[in-house]
């Protein structure tokens, strides 16, 4: 068997028994089917793109019934539809990601998502709550959403009627309420989020309901307005820090973190210079940092002026440690607090978990994963803190 794509239908599962060849391309937006069927027929059976991956069974039953190769792709620019896969089966009981939109608009000139994925495309809110219904029964203590464009939520929704007879579009609060209202949820956690699409109501939520974990996920990118431009960005540094302070203002004590790209084509010494001074007056609890990687199809790709990968590494290096700084310089402000942790995983006798404010927890404590502990935090462990567990809450 050369590859083969999991489902929980039996029908497939025996496919894979039989040694079925199966491939699945994920990307395969305005890529031609032409194109995409040069894989050779004994390298894969089944060709899909992201637009009909939800009849991948149907189309492994094709394949073993005529014996020849089936290639299922279109354009995805083409789909307007959110893609309704249902849950079967995960095998952790703490966390779970439940997908709420697809698709992005933005067009960032280093990212090949907006051609992958097509333009936006959300989950009906019924939908969203009968999955999370469903996860909560499952066992899963906290639900995470997530979507490649997860603020944008409800933008091609059909607007709902209101009391007074006018309409007012979907927003990602209508997603959020439908997921809290689920009897049982623990914690309710957001994905990726970009800066400019918060909302009042939004954080009117997070301050309500104290199941609404306080923090947000939101990505920079970059410190340096020049590359900002060149990303297609649409903010400056200056927007960003005051959006990050209306954020404070609006949820005293909440936890930001955010992502970095280094080595961006056309990035300077000074531009990076400029970066590390931004972040350095930024109060991030956490930074992802990430080498610029060439996605080919994109703008950012076919530009001459790429940075050396010796130096984007030892850009990275330093961002890096800054973004180390940071974290501890968060963490430490917690130091000899209580915090809630939904603990996750065991090893070795040490328990770990998370925060609402996403710290990384661990403790010697007989604690059970799976539920949520008061937690004394008593000093810096690895890469979060260490505490010993009270009450269970």
């Amino acid at each position: 068997m050369k590859s083969a794509v999991l489902t929980s239908r039996p029908t497939f599962m025996s496919s894979i028994r039989a040694r079925s060849r199966v491939s699945a391309t994920a990307r395969a937006a305005r890529s031609s089917a032409a194109r995409i069927v040069r894989i050779p027929r004994p390298s894969s059976s089944v060709v899909l793109g992201t637009k009909e991956r939800s009849r991948i069974v149907e189309y492994v039953e094709q394949a073993m019934r005529e014996q020849r190769q089936i290639v299922g792709v279109s354009d995805i620019m083409q789909a307007h539809t959110f893609e309704d896969i249902p849950l079967y089966d995960m095998p952790e009981r703490t966390r779970a990601f439940l997908k709420i939109e697809d698709g992005c608009e933005n067009f960032c000139s280093y990212c090949i998502i907006p051609y992958a994925r097509g333009p936006v495309k959300s989950r009906q809110p019924i939908h969203i709550r009968e999955e999370a219904e469903k996860l909560v029964r499952a066992g899963f203590r906290e639900i995470v959403l997530t979507g490649i464009h997860l603020g944008a939520y409800g933008r091609d929704l059909a607007p709902i009627a209101c009391g007074d007879g006018t309409e007012r579009k979907i927003t990602l609060a209508d997603a959020c309420r439908e997921v809290l209202s689920v009897p049982g949820l623990r914690r309710l956690r957001l994905g990726s989020l970009e800066s400019l699409e918060l909302s009042p109501e939004l954080f009117e939520l997070i301050r309500s309901d104290e199941r609404f974990c306080a923090h947000l996920h939101l990505p920079l990118q970059a410190g340096s307005d020049p590359v900002l431009h060149d990303m297609n960005r649409h903010y400056t540094t200056a927007e960003f820090a005051q959006l990050i302070e209306g954020v404070e203002r609006e949820v005293p004590g909440i936890a930001v973190s955010t992502d970095i790209i280094v080595g961006f084509p056309g990035e300077t010494e000074e531009m990076f210079a400029d970066g590390l001074r931004f972040v350095e007056k930024m109060n991030f609890s956490r930074m992802h940092v990430f080498p610029y990687s060439r996605r080919t199809g994109t703008p950012a790709a076919k530009r001459k002026d790429q940075v050396p990968e010796p130096v984007k590494k030892e850009r990275v290096h330093r961002m890096q440690a800054l973004a180390d700084r940071k974290s501890e310089e968060f963490h430490r402000m917690f130091l000899g607090k209580k915090m809630r942790v939904l603990f996750e995983t065991k090893k070795d006798g040490v328990t770990d978990g998370l925060t609402d404010n996403y710290i990384r927890v661990y403790t010697g404590s007989a604690v059970t994963c799976g539920e949520i502990y008061e937690v004394e935090i008593e000093k810096l462990y690895k890469d979060g803190v260490w505490g010993t567990a009270a009450e269970k809450m």
